[in-house]
């Protein structure tokens, strides 16, 4: 009977710690998720030297934490823990929104900068977070190599 109660009192402290160990590790602020980029822009969304920013916000639209990614590969998948703060105070619901440019400039979009947001107010503990960057500012240009074909130049002739 010793051996027994031993034996579950023991398995109740190693929960405990796992429990503990999995809050601490999670801390007040771990977002993780996955931005993804239409086919009809991936090719100017992978361009060469174009960054992928991915932006928190509260829900008074001001910036509490932000990721860059350098040349990303589409899906993109992100992870955002405390490291990533702006703000040393977090409370409420938060925004997402994501910004993929070649100019590196947060909260200006210029022509042919990629963006979107999620659908709704996130958690700051929110895991597998789905964000569509599907809207593009200016007219679509061709990305570089893909001349081949431009009906618009060969239709004037």
């Amino acid at each position: 009977m010793k051996k027994i109660l031993i034996a579950a009192a023991a398995a109740s402290v190693i929960a405990c710690v796992f429990c503990l160990a999995r809050t601490v590790q999670e801390g007040r602020f771990n977002i993780s998720g996955t931005v993804n980029v239409p086919d009809r822009l991936v090719k100017i969304a992978q361009a060469d030297n174009n960054s992928c920013s991915i932006i928190v916000k509260n829900e008074a639209d001001v910036p509490v934490a932000i990721k860059r990614v350098v040349n990303p590969k589409f899906p993109l998948n992100f992870q955002m823990g405390e490291e990533d703060l702006l703000a040393p105070e977090l409370e409420g619901n938060l925004k997402l929104e994501v910004q993929i440019n070649s100019h590196g400039q947060l909260g200006v979009l210029k022509e042919g900068d990629i963006f979107g947001s999620t659908q709704s107010l996130i958690k700051p503990n929110a895991k597998n977070v789905l964000v569509q960057a599907d809207k593009m500012t200016g007219m679509p240009r061709l990305a570089k190599g893909s001349s081949r074909g431009n009906f618009f130049r060969t239709a004037a002739r």
